[in-house]
């Protein structure tokens, strides 16, 4: 089926910014002028990030330092959906393993070192240590809820791959016995308030990104279209393997206003 027809009707679009709008803080080349061509089109977008060691704030002046300028508001990251999860349950007092940096985005969340609603866990790097998982271990056998921002196995740093906080949400989940609740992407309850923001249906929405289980395989789930870059942590092999299907596939977000 010719990729216009898998892409007709779509009048808005979800990006990904790791991978596939840069990589290891660089903008992938054309990226801005794609951006610019969306918008003479009239087509809208947002941004959807699993980046969890940054607030948007700071997303905000790394966009602008790679000449991309756009609000706050406009930046659906995984700290945002987890504090509107907590604040609904009223769990207020979580044990947050998240960045220093990220806790602006938990305003109204306590961050608690004994008897928490909620343990939270995000990506805190070299942070996780035995001391620090045993301690979260125990709180989770003590009863608090578990929630997670994302379950990404790795992505592209400087020096290449590294492990993002996915296998150590596994550790702790087969250690407790316990289930974490997943807020970020490819939660659905990531995905709407982003599609609110646009203000189109799911069905007339596409989400690009360059992972094909949490970008594609999450917001087809939902009933978007998936635009699958060659960017960031693509692997033909990986592509090869998998029974993910996106509905588009190009080189790099530099030819998305191609496909439309």
């Amino acid at each position: 089926m010719p990729l216009t027809s898998r892409l007709s009707g779509v009048r808005g679009l979800l990006v990904d910014l790791e991978g596939t709008l840069y990589e290891a803080g660089r903008p992938v080349p054309g990226a801005d002028r794609a951006l610019e061509a969306l918008s003479e089109r009239g087509l809208p977008y947002c941004f959807v990030t699993n980046t969890t060691s940054r607030p948007r704030s700071k997303l905000v002046a790394e966009l602008a330092a790679m000449g991309i300028h756009c609000e706050a508001g406009r930046i659906f990251t995984a700290p945002r959906a987890a504090r509107e999860y907590l604040l609904a349950r009223s769990m207020t007092r979580c044990h947050l393993m998240v960045a220093s940096s990220v806790l602006e985005d938990f305003a109204g969340i306590e961050h608690a070192e004994g008897s928490p609603d909620a343990v939270v866990v995000g990506d805190i790097g070299e942070g996780f240590s035995y001391s620090r998982m045993n301690q979260a271990f125990r709180f989770l056998l003590d009863g608090a809820s578990f929630v997670t921002l994302a379950r990404n196995r790795y992505y592209r740093a400087a020096d290449g791959l590294v492990l993002d906080q996915g296998p150590f949400v596994a550790a702790l989940e087969y250690a407790s016995g316990r289930e974490a609740m997943l807020v970020g992407k490819p939660s659905p309850e990531f995905f709407r308030p982003a599609l609110d923001f646009l203000g189109v249906p799911a069905r007339a929405a596409a989400v690009v990104g360059d992972d094909l289980e949490v970008d594609i395989e999450g917001g087809q789930a939902l009933g978007l279209r998936g635009i699958l870059v060659r960017t960031g942590k693509f692997r033909q092999d990986d592509f090869s393997r998998s029974p993910v299907r996106p509905d588009a596939v190009i080189d790099s977000f530099a030819g998305i206003a191609e496909v439309f």
